[in-house]
């Protein structure tokens, strides 16, 4: 009876084998990282690099080899973050200073992957010789290197995102990995845990570091493959379409008024006008760079209202659409979009309602602040990268804490 049964448990398992061996292996769990990715632990060896600097010069591993402490800082033009960090980063170079540290910076961002609402906090992309502008212009006292062509030194240190620093000790053995301090506000004040601070003070006494991983914040990394989400967002804004209505003096009076947390662009313009249709596209630009922020570009079209088609179809042909993050403020205040054709006769009434100090020509350019402040006025042509300077440096370059934010 014994072996009756052990025979049929034989022939039982050789039969389920089959079924067993073909069945699912369970599925590895899929990474939102590019292939290359590698994160680095602690204890591990620095990762060599040969990147160009802003001086025009290679940079090694090799070449900090004398420094006790080294940190690789990975920074970026765009990110608000990142750049709210820059003033923390250059006193700790200077305070640091013949004391054993050397601070290496790398922009591990490839430029072509940023869309243009997400250089909304910045003055420049993240592209090599944008990064020599931005770091003229902040006073680095540090090596900034561009790994956005080929990104292997981002996936060899296992770079998340900007700000993310990497200290190694002498031997170039990593001993703290994450956030450079807990603050995301360019205000020291802020900061309550500077962690890569006590990491460095810790190792050039000899010491460990007191913790040796914190979580980063900051923006991620913005790998090579992300160039295609970017196409796709530039084909939505291109397939967009454009609500236009009528305004009249009254309507744009109370929009002048601003009676929001936003800031304003208002453009009168005409199809006529060659100088208005030559700097549309630096307008359409500057409402598409604020997109995530609390910005509205309105455009007044001074056309025969009987030609209110013509005026749509040139707003579509140059994607003048409305952000998704503007749609709900728009709802809210009763307003299909951002586009008018202004159908009274007289232009006085307009100018009055506008901006009594414009002197009537198109192209007029007017950009308010919450409230109805000035912040930019242009007769005639703009210069794009004037008009969104003026306008980043009320909305400023960083967050900045909420209860110190301009109204």
């Amino acid at each position: 009876m014994i072996q009756t049964m052990n025979k049929f448990a034989v022939f039982l398992s050789l039969a389920l084998l089959p079924a067993l061996s073909n069945a699912e292996e369970p599925k590895a769990k899929k990474s939102s990282m590019p292939e290359g990715f590698h994160e680095l632990n602690i204890g591990d060896t620095a990762p060599d690099f040969d990147l160009i600097g802003i001086d025009e010069e290679k940079h090694t591993l090799k070449d900090y080899a004398e420094a006790d402490v080294l940190m690789i800082a990975f920074l970026s033009n765009h990110c608000p973050t990142s750049q709210a960090a820059e003033g923390r980063l250059k006193k700790l170079v200077k305070d640091f200073k013949g004391k054993g540290l050397k601070v290496v910076a790398i922009n591990p961002n490839d430029p072509a992957a940023l869309r243009p609402d997400e250089l909304g906090y910045s003055k420049y992309n993240d592209s090599f010789p944008e990064m020599k502008h931005h770091a003229k212009e902040e006073g680095f006292n540090f090596p900034y290197l561009y790994d956005g062509e080929t990104q292997k030194t981002a996936l060899a240190y296992g770079c998340l995102a900007t700000p993310h620093v990497f200290i190694f000790d002498k031997e170039r053995k990593l001993r703290y990995k994450g956030r450079l301090d807990d603050s995301r506000y360019a205000d020291e004040a802020t900061v309550t845990s500077p962690d890569a601070r006590n990491a460095i003070e810790a190792l050039l006494a000899g010491k460990p570091a007191p913790v040796e991983v914190t979580k980063i914040h900051g923006c991620s990394t913005k790998w090579i493959g992300k160039r295609q989400q970017v196409a796709a967002d530039n084909e939505k804004w291109e397939k967009g379409e454009v609500n236009i209505e009528l305004i009249n003096a009254k309507g744009v009076a109370a929009l002048r008024k601003n009676d929001t947390k936003k800031v304003r662009m208002f453009n009168v313009w005409a199809t006529w006008c060659g100088p208005c249709v030559e700097e549309f596209p630096e307008l359409v630009a500057t409402s598409r760079k604020f997109g995530l922020r609390d910005f509205e570009f309105i455009s007044i079209s001074i056309d025969d209202p009987e030609t209110i088609g013509d005026v749509k179809a040139f707003l579509e042909k140059h994607n003048a659409v409305v952000s998704e993050k503007l749609k709900p403020s728009l709802k809210a205040e009763g307003r299909k979009g951002n586009a008018y054709v202004f159908h009274e006769d007289s232009s006085d009434a307009l100018i009055q309602a506008l901006e009594p100090s414009w002197e009537g020509s198109v192209p007029f350019t007017l950009v308010v602040a919450p409230g109805g402040k000035v912040i930019y006025r242009n007769e005639g042509g703009v210069d794009g990268d004037e008009l969104r300077e003026k306008i980043l440096d009320y909305m400023g370059r960083f967050y900045v804490p909420e209860l110190e934010a301009q109204p």
